[in-house]
């Protein structure tokens, strides 16, 4: 069976992006020389660092730490009210104090006298410490806050099994001498600002007292002239001003009352019967209006009777009216002589009003700040330790590093990866060709037959096949080996062919100029035998060549007979 030129030269992309894992674990197979040695000698390598690592020694203790929320509380309320005196005292209000007070015990400068002390017993032992800084030191310090709770633990390490305890128990001092320092000397400046500043209010405010009633007194004014209603607490009694308002409001209410006394004129009696109630006019006007009103009743409009009193009646209300009048302008007079005695210039009423105003600030200012003073001189005397040592430090009765187990697992693990790696890296760089779907993607013609390599003596029945089947019109044969295998292989496929085809041609070859005078050709492979430059160039040649193509065989190492 042949296939022509134009079918044996359409190339068939190989798709690289897919991942055969039969074909990774045939690499892998192929490659186990190389990934046991390296996976050994990873094995190796980390056993060696195990054990010869130091042991290391582990010790700690707890301490529980005071919430300065809870047990502070006068403290915290009052930082809300004053937050000047918040970063004095060292308190914020509202955020627990509990992450602050482990930073403080953490911090370098608190740790310094037992990195000294560690450090000169390292020297003293013959260590070279001259490279030695105490943020690296620190790293052999692990303090955490217990989630959830006020517990901070601390955990120190060292190679040095003796030197645990000693530095568990200096730190422990340390912390009783420096936890809460910040906190007792932020109420310590606290209290001594406060009555700093009370001092010097105290006299404040009794000069800007006396400086206000001088100027009252000398301006003929009381404390709460020039002040709103209210401003001081107590009603206005006593006020200057209060009366100068209310000779003011008198005048503007006459001036109002004459007006419309004038406005009356002759024809309407302006009625103030508490100005003319008692006079006789007042009686003979009343008089006149009841005999007007009797003569209506008998007489028309036009009657000289009743237009001789209508003329009267008139009269005596315009002289009433003038009466009003003139006794509401002495009045008037009078209100506006008051006035002006209880009248000051603008100025000095808001001078007055800014002293009192200062004065009273500065009294009110002065009363808080007594009061914030006894609260925290109250939380100073209630001030206790900031932290209780729950556990004794102790020292683990193993070592908790190296551990040797985990890190020779871990060379191995490393050493099977990075032996695999290897592996498939030098298998892919080999060239070679292993995948029987690879092969059949880069020879130009069909696979005909599986070979067994284990079992030749099975190959004479195959050749019979083909030289009826493929092979049978073709007067001679070229048979190409393409690759590197053993030539025992190509010798018995040789006598195989031979002995199928009888009389015709069989011609043994790699060289495609000398295989083009034969009717058909016939490719012989094996798994890992070529390499993918050598079946492109192959491919190639064979289309420049253009002689038909009958298929090619694989001999397969894994093929069971």
């Amino acid at each position: 069976m042949t296939s022509s030129p134009s079918q044996t030269l359409q190339p068939q992309q190989l798709d690289n992006d897919e991942i055969d894992l039969r074909q990774v674990a045939a690499a892998l197979k192929r490659q186990w020389l190389l990934i046991g040695g390296i996976t050994a000698a990873t094995v190796l390598l980390s056993g060696i660092y195990a054990f010869t690592r130091k042991p290391v020694w582990e010790g700690s203790f707890q301490i529980v730490l005071e919430n300065q929320d809870v047990g502070g509380g006068r403290l915290a309320k009052l930082a809300a009210a004053n937050p000047m005196l918040a970063g004095l005292a060292g308190v914020s209000a509202g955020e627990s104090s509990l992450v602050t007070e482990v930073k403080i015990l953490e911090s370098p400068s608190v740790l310094r006298p037992t990195y000294d002390f560690v450090k000169a017993s390292k020297a003293a032992a013959g260590a070279d410490v001259s490279k030695w800084v105490i943020t690296d030191w620190t790293r052999s310090l692990e303090i955490e806050l217990v989630k959830g709770t006020s517990v901070l633990s601390l955990t120190y390490r060292d190679t040095d099994e003796d030197l645990i305890l000693p530095v568990l128990e200096r730190i422990t001092r340390t912390y009783q001498e420096y936890s809460g320092k910040d906190r007792r000397r932020g109420l310590t400046q606290g209290v001594a600002y406060l009555e700093q500043e009370i001092d010097k209010l105290r006299q404040q405010s009794a000069t800007s007292m006396r400086t206000a009633q001088a100027y009252a007194l000398a301006n003929g004014l009381g404390i709460q002239d020039g002040m709103p209603t209210g401003a001081t607490g107590s009603t206005n009694g006593g006020s200057v001003e209060a009366s100068r308002e209310a000779a003011q409001n008198q005048v503007n209410a006459l001036r109002q009352r004459i007006a419309a006394a004038q406005r009356s004129g002759n024809t309407t009696l302006y009625k103030a019967p508490q100005l003319a109630a008692n006079t006789e006019i007042y009686s003979q006007l009343q008089r006149v209006e009841t005999r007007l009103q009797q003569q209506s009743a008998l007489l028309t409009p036009q009657d000289q009777s009743i237009q001789r009193l209508q003329r009267e009646r008139s009269g005596l209300i315009a002289y009433i009216n003038q009466q009003t009048i003139g006794l509401l302008q002495g009045e008037l007079i009078t209100a506006e002589a008051q006035l002006a005695s209880l009248t000051r210039p603008r100025e000095v009423v808001l001078k007055h009003r800014e002293l009192v105003r200062a004065a009273l600030r500065d009294e009110k200012t002065l009363a808080e700040l007594e009061v914030q003073l006894q609260s925290l001189k109250l939380d100073q005397a209630r001030q206790t330790d900031p932290w209780e040592l729950i556990s004794t430090p102790t020292v683990l009765d193993k070592p908790v590093a190296p551990r040797k187990k985990r890190m020779v697992a871990l060379g191995l693990f490393g050493g099977l990866v990075l032996g695999c790696g290897a592996a498939l890296i030098r298998d892919r760089r080999s060239g070679l060709v292993f995948s029987e779907d690879e092969l059949k993607t880069l020879l130009p013609c069909p696979m005909l037959e599986r070979l067994p390599a284990m079992a030749p003596e099975q190959w004479s029945s195959t050749a019979q096949l083909l030289a009826e089947g493929p092979l049978a019109d073709a007067q001679s044969v070229a048979l190409i080996p393409v690759g590197n295998f053993p030539n025992n292989q190509i010798e018995q496929l040789q006598q195989a062919l031979v002995a199928a085809l009888g009389n015709r041609k069989l011609l043994v070859s790699r060289d495609l100029l000398a295989s083009r005078t034969c009717s058909t050709q016939l490719l012989v492979t094996a798994p890992g035998a070529p390499q993918r430059q050598q079946l492109q160039q192959l491919r190639e040649q064979l289309a420049l060549q253009g002689t038909p193509l009958a298929g090619w065989l694989l001999i397969d190492p894994t093929l069971e007979a």
